[in-house]
């Protein structure tokens, strides 16, 4: 039977094995780095790795560990320049046969994420994306891009800047001449 989502990297977990490692090395072809790219918004994907093994725990859950790598180029969230990024970052799940998600529509957060629901299915490549999804940087920024101030206005009118903004910056320099004895 194939897995539903028809992943080439799944795992059946039924296929796995108790007593030794099941070790797994990912390396996405161009089309799949494309893909990707697309997906996450990036510019450009080079080096894409994720290495690891899947080990068991106890008689029926599973975890699994590895290692994800992979050079990144986003657009800066300033200038739109392309920003490059390595990510080097360990990756750790694990898939618990009892796990239940909370009823309550507005439960906390356990401190522990890397907790999943076991399912029929483990699959590394879906692992590697979503780890490589939150290693990527939210605001990619170029160490020397600045935000300017941009000021608009209707033509024949002064600009209003961000200081002309702030109605009490005016207050605090009277009160400070007053302080001062000035007029």
């Amino acid at each position: 039977m194939a897995h539903p989502n028809s992943s080439d990297t799944a795992i059946r977990v039924s296929d796995l094995s108790q007593s030794t490692d099941n070790a797994f090395a990912l390396r996405p072809d161009a089309e799949e780095l494309k893909t990707i790219c697309s997906e996450l918004g990036f510019l450009t994907l080079r080096k894409l790795s994720f290495d690891g093994q899947i080990t068991p725990i106890g008689n029926s859950d599973w975890a699994l560990e590895g290692q994800l790598g992979a050079t990144i180029v986003q657009p800066c969230v300033v200038t739109l320049e392309p920003v490059t990024t390595r990510i080097d970052v360990a990756v750790r799940r694990q898939y618990l046969s009892g796990y239940t998600d909370p009823e309550e529509p507005e439960a906390e957060m356990p401190e522990d994420d890397s907790t999943e629901p076991l399912g029929n299915w483990i699959d590394p490549g879906q692992v590697m994306r979503e780890s490589l999804a939150l290693a990527a940087p939210d605001y990619p920024r170029k160490n020397d891009a600045t935000l300017g101030q941009m000021v608009y206005t209707k033509p024949g009118e002064s600009p209003m800047t961000d200081e002309d903004a702030r109605p009490f910056a005016g207050l605090a320099d009277l009160k400070n001449k007053l302080e001062k004895g000035g007029n």
